[in-house]
C-alpha cells in the first residue's frame, strides 16, 4: 500500500497485489503512486485555474454592466415616443448583447461571436452619441473562427469609447482591425480620444485606479497572459491627447482554447 498525496495531504492509496513480496513490485508501486499523485495535483491546479477565470469573468461583468445597461436603456427610452421602430430594433440589439455577455458555460468564444457582440454594443452607443461616434471595422474573414477568451475584446472597445468620446466634447473615432498574420490573428482597437498618461496606464494594468478609470484592462490582460503566456498580454500605446491603440495577438491554434 502506497499513499497518494496532493499538496502534502493524503488523497488516497495505491494497492499493489502479487503472488509474493518483491522489491521490484514495491519500487513499481512507489513510482506509479508518485505519477498518480502528480496527475492529481495537476487536476487540482486545473480546477483552481478554472475557478479563478470564472471569478474574473464574473467580476468583469459586474464591473462593466451597470454603466452599459443604464446608458442603453436611457437611449432606448428616448426613442419610444419619437421613433418606436428604432426603439424596438435597439431593444432587440440590447437583448442579444446581454444574452451573449451573461451566458453561462464556456471560457472561450470565437472572434466572429465577440465581434458580433461588439457591433451590437456600438449600435447601442450610436443611439446615444449619434453622429459624434464614427466607427470603422476592417476584419479579415479568415480570422473569424479563431478562438479567444470570452469577453476579451468588448471591454477594450468600451474603454476606447469612454476615453475616446465620453471624455471629449468633439467627435470620436474608433477603429477595429483584425488581420491574419500566419500563426496568429492580430486585433487592434484604436481611438483618437484624450489618451492617458503612461504612469496612469501602468497603474490600471496593475488593477489600481478604480473600475471607472480603466474598464477591464487589467482583467483582460491577466486572462490573456494566463491562457497564452506573458508574451501575449495587452500592448497599449497611448499618451495625453494622443489617443489609445491596443493590440491583441491571438494564436490561431492553441491547446486548451477550444470552445
Amino acid at each position: 500500500m502506497v499513499p497518494l498525496t496532493v499538496d502534502g495531504r493524503a488523497a488516497g492509496a495505491l494497492a499493489a497485489f502479487a503472488d509474493q513480496e518483491s522489491a521490484v513490485v514495491v519500487r513499481a508501486a512507489e513510482e506509479v503512486a508518485r505519477w498518480v499523485s502528480v496527475q492529481l495535483e495537476l487536476v487540482d491546479l486545473d480546477r483552481a485555474r478554472s475557478s479563478v477565470i470564472e471569478a474574473e469573468i464574473r467580476a468583469l461583468r459586474a464591473q462593466i454592466s451597470p454603466h452599459f445597461v443604464y446608458n442603453s436603456l436611457a437611449s432606448i427610452a428616448s426613442f419610444v415616443r419619437t421613433d418606436p421602430e428604432r426603439a424596438r430594433e435597439l431593444l432587440l440589439e440590447f437583448a442579444d448583447f446581454t444574452r451573449y455577455s451573461f451566458r453561462r458555460g464556456g471560457d472561450f468564444t470565437t472572434l466572429a461571436e465577440e465581434l458580433r457582440s461588439i457591433e451590437q454594443y456600438l449600435e447601442l452607443a450610436r443611439a446615444r452619441f449619434g453622429r459624434r461616434l464614427e466607427v470603422t471595422l476592417r476584419i479579415a474573414p479568415e480570422v473569424l473562427p479563431v478562438t479567444l477568451p470570452f469577453l476579451c475584446l468588448q471591454p477594450l472597445v468600451e474603454n476606447a469609447l469612454k476615453h475616446g468620446l465620453e471624455e471629449s466634447v468633439d467627435r470620436g473615432r474608433i477603429t477595429i482591425t483584425a488581420e491574419d498574420e500566419g500563426t496568429e490573428a492580430r486585433v487592434v482597437i484604436e481611438d483618437d480620444g484624450v489618451g492617458m498618461d503612461p504612469h496612469r496606464l501602468r497603474d490600471l494594468l496593475r488593477g489600481r485606479g478604480g473600475p471607472s478609470a480603466g474598464i477591464g484592462l487589467s482583467n483582460v490582460d491577466m486572462r490573456l497572459r494566463q491562457v497564452y503566456g506573458d508574451g501575449h498580454g495587452l500592448v497599449i500605446e497611448t499618451g495625453v491627447g494622443a489617443g489609445t491603440k491596443i493590440t491583441v495577438r491571438l494564436p490561431k491554434f492553441h491547446p486548451g482554447s477550444a470552445r
